[in-house]
Parts: C-alpha cells; structure tokens; sequence
C-alpha cells in the first residue's frame, strides 16, 4: 500500500490511497473541512440555489469569468465538497402526498444473532422506495425516517407489510406531516 498526499490548490492536503495492484487512484476523501473562500462560497450558493445555472451568469454574479468558474467547480466536485447533482421532484406532484417520520426501535444484538440487526436493518431500509431518509440516532429510539407514500393505505400497507416485519424492528412511532414549513437541500456555506 502507499500514501500520496496530493496538493490540490487552495485546499488542505488530503491522504489518497493506491493499491499496489492497480493504479486507479480511489477518489480523494478530506479529512479535515475544506477551506472555502468567499467566492467558493458564493459559487456553492448559486449552484444550490439552481444546480443547472451557467457558468456565463455565476460568473457575472461572483465577478469571475466562466473559465475560473468551471475550474473552481471542477474542484469543488474533485475535492468532494460538491456531492453530485440532482433533480428534485415535489412528492405531490407524482401522486405520494402523505409524509411521515417514523422513530423505529430495534431489537438489541445477541450472541444467537448471526448478523447484527442495524446492519441487516441498514440494508432493508435501502430496498424501500418509501424510505427517502434514514438517520441513525442517539436515544430512546434507533434510527429516524421519512417515508413519502401517496394515502393512508399506502402507509397502512409499507408498515404492515414492510417495516414490522422485518426480523430487527421492535417497535416504530409516527408523526404525520400537516404542513412543510420549511424545505430545503442547501447547506449554509
């Protein structure tokens, strides 16, 4: 195994590993927090603000050209502080108009257990197209999701047929939401 510690500029040094056997560089993982100037900042809000904006008008904005732009953004996504891009898609507009947040309980690990039940929760929870978030907690409870289902039988259906069986999950509380008072993707930077 070897260490490389490339400079990629205007960033901390980051550690890259390269297996002997092959001379794929895995891509590079930060250990510390990027050290973002103000006009990688604003290029981040612009791009949050409406990830398919051109170079020609972030450039106007920030006082760059669209070169130094683009040379800025391909950093940012090299260095990893840019995860990728996507499209966001309002749940209602598709037919799933019911959200819920579930706090689920999961059964606590033994030495009969083969596998470990978050692990083998962590896996079912990432066949489950209900489920478009799923954080692990500290508490009384394991891990939070938010499911978007299109009623109430669909949500009947995912918890009855989905959830509470599956072999790790002991016990699940829902809060159903009203109204989104705020939403958004974008990080303050």
């Amino acid at each position: 195994m070897q260490w490389n510690a490339p400079r990629i500029r205007g960033y901390p040094r980051c550690r890259v590993y390269r297996a002997r056997t092959s001379d794929s560089i895995k891509s590079c993982r930060m250990q510390t927090h990027y050290a973002l100037d103000k006009l990688d900042r604003s290029i981040l809000r612009s791009l949050q603000a409406n990830g398919r904006e051109t170079y020609d008008l972030i450039g106007e904005q920030v006082g760059l050209s669209p070169s130094a732009v683009l040379r800025r953004v391909k950093r940012l996504e090299e260095a990893g502080v840019i995860d990728r891009y996507v499209a966001l898609v309002k749940p209602e507009s598709v037919g799933l108009g019911l959200t819920a947040y579930l706090n689920v309980r999961l059964e606590k690990a033994t030495e009969s257990h083969k596998r470990n039940p978050m692990d083998v929760f962590r896996a079912a929870v990432q066949t489950w197209p209900e489920v478009v978030e799923c954080a692990s907690l500290t508490g009384e409870m394991d891990y939070l999701l938010r499911v978007v289902v299109a009623d109430m039988a669909h949500y009947s259906r995912f918890i009855m047929e989905t959830l509470l069986k599956h072999p790790s999950v002991q016990d699940c509380k829902t809060s159903f939401v009203l109204d989104h008072v705020k939403a958004t993707t974008a990080v303050p930077v």
